[in-house]
């Protein structure tokens, strides 16, 4: 696994191919890592297929880290394995060359808790680190044996240890995932409907939840789901989720658990994406979809950013997803109301909502209910017996019940989900067949 770093010195590198460098977003990933940015080299240009860059900005890119002091270099552009390597031998001994990518490979490393969050940074980091490896092989055949501020040192048996480990690591990831499909199957037999979010990094997604479950606990259902976190993170810092958490809701008559994940982030790489998948599992596989943006980021940003979301969600997932517009405090109604209107195509009918403040949850609740699968409607007319009393009390912790009718016989009107009616009504046919 990657170290965490903590008080390195970085200097910023980024090329663009027209216009101006923006390196604000790179900037907070660096800072997100634990970097200290002490400088930034940017360019626009066509790509140089050896150094990225161009040869004479490199040069400049070597002075400026000396001048600095620097540790790192942090691109924000994909490289390839020789231009790293190109790269690193013009920098000063032992200065490390990292790619976007790297980076956010650094980021996951650190938060990752669970083993399954390990496991999965693990499998992108062999996945990210395959194709140096082989870049390495062919360096070492032409006798340009890579050094360490370049690709690290070569070791011919890389490759194939590699692949090995990405083969074993799938088997264990599909495993989990088996495991979660059926504690997926067990909420739903339970009486919950599943809830999503998902979004890009930052767009609020982790104070929504706690929002959502502002008065409930976990722990009142602790002996159901034992899994379940009772909090999830809330900060202004990118990839505080990392795995998933999840939490109850009463949303109208319903009972929902709503769970968070890893957040998107732009021009991630399909290998990256790939290594990821098992965690957007609970995306996939749920009742609803809440897609969270940031509604004071510009309607360019905004309108990408869904495009993305819904190419990557669209892949698997069955369920409809409303668009949450999210930090209305941050803007004002007048311009909440012309980027909707603006973006009616990719999100039509939003609920624009500020979860920070607790603006409009209200309404957000409203269409969540409105937009999970129907609850139909039974009633069941059971034999007075003790057993008859275990399954009232079943009903009553599974399903919205209207009306329970006390006499010779127990009358009892209910709403739920058809998983749940369907359950009832075998156990009351148990129950009759048992009093005939």
């Amino acid at each position: 696994m990657t170290a965490t770093h903590t008080t390195e010195r970085a200097v910023i590198a980024k090329r663009v191919d027209s216009g101006t460098a923006d390196t604000e977003e790179i900037r907070d990933l660096a800072r997100a890592a634990g970097y200290d940015v002490v400088g930034e080299v940017t360019q626009t240009r066509t790509e140089d297929p050896a150094y990225h860059l161009g040869e004479g900005k490199v040069t400049r890119l070597s002075n400026v880290v000396a001048r600095e002091g620097a540790a790192a270099v942090i691109f924000d552009n994909q490289l390839g394995p020789y231009q790293t390597y190109n790269i690193g031998n013009q920098l000063p001994e032992r200065v490390r060359v990292i790619d976007r990518f790297r980076l956010i490979l650094e980021i996951f490393g650190q938060r990752a808790q669970t083993r399954k969050a390990q496991l999965q940074v693990e499998l992108a980091e062999l996945r990210y680190e395959l194709p140096r490896a082989e870049a390495k092989a062919s360096l070492a055949k032409r006798d340009e044996r890579p050094g360490f501020m370049g690709l690290g040192e070569y070791d011919e048996s890389r490759e194939e240890d590699i692949k090995k480990q990405i083969a074993n690591i799938r088997d264990e990831l599909e495993s989990i995932e088996e495991t979660e499909r059926h504690r997926r199957e067990q909420r739903r037999e339970s009486g919950f409907d599943l809830v999503a979010l998902a979004g890009y990094t930052n767009a609020g997604k982790s104070t929504l939840l706690r929002r959502l479950a502002d008065d409930l606990e976990v722990d009142e259902n602790d002996d159901l789901h034992p899994d379940l976190d009772t909090t999830a993170e809330s900060e202004d810092r990118l990839f505080t989720t990392l795995g998933t958490t999840t939490r109850r809701a009463a949303v109208g008559k319903r009972e929902v658990l709503v769970t968070d994940t890893v957040g998107f982030i732009q021009d991630l790489p399909h290998w990256l994406v790939e290594s990821f998948k098992s965690t957007l599992g609970s995306v996939y596989h749920a009742d609803l979809v809440l897609l969270v943006v940031d509604v004071s980021e510009s309607v360019e940003e905004i309108r990408e950013k869904l495009v993305t979301s819904h190419d990557t969600l669209y892949e698997r997932n069955e369920a409809p997803i409303v668009t949450v517009l999210n930090k209305t405090d941050m803007v004002d109604d007048e311009e909440v109301r012309r980027k909707r209107d603006a973006l009616s195509s990719l999100a039509p009918n939003p609920v624009a909502v500020s979860a920070k403040q607790g603006l409009n949850i209200d309404d957000l609740a409203d269409r969540i209910d409105h937009e999970l699968p129907d609850y139909e409607r039974e009633r069941l007319v059971l034999p007075m017996t003790d057993e008859t009393m275990s399954l009232v009390s079943w009903i009553h912790d599974h399903a919205s019940v209207e009306t329970v009718d006390y006499g010779d016989q127990v009358v009892i009107e209910f709403e739920a989900r058809p998983a749940i009616i369907e359950q009832s009504r075998a156990k009351a046919g148990d129950l009759v067949g048992a009093s005939a």
